[in-house]
């Protein structure tokens, strides 16, 4: 009975409240509601000893932007709701390559900063006029702490939480590969499945070369201690089918970066190439490939041109010269504006990139275009050699040992094959796998190849004693002359 009368006397209360704020709302006057709020508020201030900060979804002018704090912070406490929040939405977000979790609207989590417990909640106003200007739904996040920790939060707590969400954002988002086209970049999904682990490489080489781009991608503060701007350059020549591109894929996998594939011959001037490179984002690879072969970056190319012109000009004095509208229509790139964004003002305008020349033919470049500090490292990327091939037969073949591996370690001492023709001999021939079958492939391959070089190297000594022959028998006829 008693427990009665208490339930029968909360309702009466609880009925006669919401008379009374009815009551309160229908006959005081809005500004007199307005007044008695504001006073209320500055009551509960010193009574409440938290400070709330809330976070809109949308931002700018007109609340049509998302705000890229609401957009961190969700990235950020998308690990603390999967374990605190009973209520979680889950979607593929935009440029993601997983699945991402998030508390559902009026949900809470904690969470804890040097020792400090704070509280994230989610919260959404719901409009009853909808329109282009106010959307029907305005999401929002709101941090509670108390009021003795607001040095803390305002300041190291909030830089962490954006900088840990941008972080998060930039480790789950699919990567692109770029390239240029009528002075914009288009782009589509990066799934190359390179890595240093599957690379045909000398394992201490390997190693150094990974070492070298780790640290690189943590050292921002270094760079910024020493007055450089946060970039670095990688120069790979070699023979072709040695891996270049196989590794920029690796190189880009292992960092989480971007590709930007850039196409000189369809730059048209300095400036295209300067709007083109400014608009490339941080954590990215800037890459040029076959520079020796992208543009005449030495004026060499102008002058071999005019030469020629004047030697068919000598021949036929009537032939006119070539109209300057085909002129104009080529790249118009100069070796001063690719160095003055490598190396000058404008390679500070951004940070954390890499910048990768590949060619096959390295002294065909300017020296000045692969100095140290421009082209900070020079990998040779060569012909396989026996190291190098454990690798391949390790990733094509599932194998460390086997008996051919003597002869193969031989043949490959002696003969230049590149790991891209390696590795097709590896390729399996039959559906069990057998790797006798390629490692006999490969044998028989290589064998051919030094063959062909000895009959090569023959041949080539043939044409060098021949003139030498020749020179000896008209000396011999000149002596039997005179006598």
């Amino acid at each position: 009975m008693e427990a009665k009368h208490m339930f029968a006397n909360l309702g009466s209360i609880m009925a006669s409240l919401m008379f009374v704020w009815a009551m309160f709302q229908q006959y005081v006057p809005y500004q007199l509601q307005n007044n008695i709020e504001k006073y209320c508020q500055i009551l509960v201030r010193f009574i409440y000893p938290y400070i709330q900060i809330r976070f809109d979804e949308l931002t700018g002018e007109y609340d049509i932007f998302r705000s890229e704090a609401y957009t961190a912070i969700q990235t950020y406490l998308s690990s603390s709701s999967s374990t605190q929040a009973k209520r979680l939405k889950a979607d593929i977000a935009k440029n993601s390559k997983s699945l991402a979790l998030r508390m559902d609207d009026h949900e809470e989590v904690a969470d804890e900063f040097q020792g400090v417990k704070l509280w994230w909640a989610s919260g959404k106003d719901v409009s009853n006029t909808p329109s282009f200007w106010n959307p029907e739904e305005r999401r929002y996040y709101r941090l509670t702490f108390h009021k003795r920790h607001r040095d803390l939060i305002l300041g190291p707590y909030l830089d962490h939480v954006l900088k840990e969400g941008k972080a998060i954002e930039v480790r789950t988002r699919q990567r692109k590969l770029y390239t240029n086209s009528d002075s914009k970049w288009s782009h589509v999904v990066l799934k190359h499945p390179a890595s240093f682990q599957t690379l045909a490489m000398d394992p201490e080489k390997k190693k150094e070369i990974m070492e070298d781009l780790i640290t690189f991608s943590k050292a921002e503060e270094f760079y910024e201690s020493v007055g450089r701007a946060w970039k670095r350059g990688y120069l790979l020549y070699g023979p072709p089918g040695t891996g270049k591109s196989t590794m920029i894929a690796a190189m880009a996998n292992l960092l989480g970066y971007d590709l930007y594939d850039l196409e000189l011959t369809s730059v048209k001037n300095n400036t295209e190439l300067r709007k083109l490179l400014m608009e490339v984002s941080s954590k990215s690879i800037i890459l040029i490939e076959d520079i020796d072969c992208s543009l005449d970056l030495t004026g060499q190319r102008k002058k071999k041109k005019k030469e020629k012109d004047d030697a068919e000009k000598k021949k036929d004095p009537t032939q006119k010269p070539e109209k300057e509208e085909k002129d104009s229509e080529e790249s118009k790139v100069t070796l001063s504006g690719l160095l003055n964004f490598i190396d000058g003002l404008w390679s500070a305008c951004g940070g954390e990139r890499l910048i990768v020349f590949t060619t096959n033919y390295v002294e065909k470049l300017d020296p000045a275009l692969i100095r140290r500090g421009r082209m900070d490292k020079h990998i040779e990327l060569s012909y396989c050699r026996f190291e190098a091939f454990k690798g391949l037969a390790k990733s094509y073949l599932k194998t460390e040992s086997h008996p051919l591996f003597g002869r193969i370690s031989e043949l490959l001492e002696e003969t230049n094959m590149s790991p891209a023709d390696v590795a097709e001999h590896l390729m399996p021939k039959t559906t069990s796998g057998d790797p006798t079958l390629s490692l006999e492939s490969l044998i028989e391959a290589l064998e051919t190849a030094k063959e062909e070089a000895r009959l090569k190297a023959e041949d080539e000594a043939k044409k060098i004693e021949q003139p030498a022959k020749e020179e000896s028998k008209d000396q011999d006829k000149v002596v039997t002359t005179e006598e």
